[in-house]
């Protein structure tokens, strides 16, 4: 990332596991120590946290410390994901007092759907205090326009996070199915999470090492080579685990260039994927996602791929822009100092 000019950005290495993983008390904590000593010691108008909440316990109480207000973006409920995951009692309560605290005492907080603010309200925040600003996608990085990836087709892209959240080994269960029709189908991961161990697991197990190719994290534009030479990226959020109210990222990504998305689950990316005909959406079996990576091969190259191309484009810029999100949330953060 080039900073614009007049912004610095200072970084601080922190503990991860063998996977490039930041997961744990322990790895959060050596980024949250230092915190804690350069916010005390750093002059500043406004703070904004980030999660986890323990980041933000630590930008509260720093915050209330220098006497400065501070604003919190939340992309997701920590608590609510921790129940989902059958987390002990105690942690999830220990969790939610965190999480409530420093909802509750942001200037403003930034929420990323209407489902995440009003979870953000259940905490007793005021709805005033609280703005809704979608996820937005670099728009002149993710272009229609550009280098375009080689390789035979069909072939499928999922690009970034690989959590229990997204659970992205689904695909290779779908894609032993799918290359029944398909012989020569292949999916290409970049990114990393935990669940990268189980995406190797799967095409090993089910003969397809050759047509699974993890390539770890790359760089934005060259993500956007892969995802303009694909058939169709694929998106994921498992149901039933507290995260139905997400809309990957990944998902405005392909659609600002064009290509169409494969979503395996339901909630409100389900929705988003169907509503403003970024693709095709599934539930999340095998049987069913490969059903709708077999429908986006069969449209691939179609007579009506241009139109429904370009129709994606115009959407995203109009809609799930990273410079139009910024700004609104830019404006809301300026107007709480």
């Amino acid at each position: 990332m080039s900073p614009d000019a007049g912004v610095a950005v200072a970084r601080f290495p922190v503990l991860r596991d063998r996977g490039g993983n930041v997961r744990g008390y322990v790895q959060y904590l050596s980024f949250d120590v230092p915190l804690a000593v350069r916010l005390l010691f750093t002059g500043g108008d406004l703070v904004v946290s980030e999660p986890p909440p323990t980041t933000g316990i630590v930008v509260a109480l720093t915050s209330m410390i220098r006497r400065r207000p501070y604003a919190y973006y939340a992309a997701d409920v920590w608590s609510d994901g921790l129940v989902a995951l059958g987390a002990p009692r105690v942690l999830v309560s220990v969790m939610k007092g965190v999480e409530g605290f420093v909802l509750r005492h942001a200037a403003t907080v930034i929420a990323v759907s209407e489902e995440v603010a009003q979870k953000v309200v259940d905490f007793g925040v005021a709805r005033s205090a609280v703005a809704t600003v979608d996820n937005g996608v670099d728009t002149e990085v993710f272009t229609p326009d550009g280098p375009v990836a080689p390789g035979a087709r069909p072939a499928f892209v999922y690009t970034g996070s690989m959590s229990e959240w997204q659970s992205p080994a689904i695909f290779v269960e779908a894609l032993a199915i799918v290359r029944q029709r398909f012989p020569e189908a292949s999916i290409r991961f970049f990114g990393q999470g935990v669940e990268e161990s189980h995406v190797s697991e799967a095409a090993a197990r089910l003969g397809l090492a050759d047509a699974v190719h993890l390539g770890g994290v790359i760089p934005p534009a060259e993500t956007a080579e892969w995802i303009r030479g694909a058939t169709a990226a694929l998106a994921s959020i498992r149901p039933g685990i507290g995260y139905d109210f997400a809309k990957p990222t990944k998902t405005y990504a392909a659609a600002a260039c064009g290509t169409p998305v494969v979503f395996a689950g339901r909630g409100a990316g389900a929705a988003l994927v169907e509503r403003n005909d970024l693709g095709w959406r599934s539930d999340f079996t095998p049987e069913a996602v490969a059903q709708a990576m077999i429908a986006a091969a069969e449209a691939d190259g179609g007579a009506d791929h241009a139109r429904r191309r370009v129709s994606r484009v115009e959407w995203v810029r109009q809609h799930a822009s990273l410079a139009a999100a910024g700004q609104r949330a830019a404006r809301r953060l300026l107007a709480s100092e």
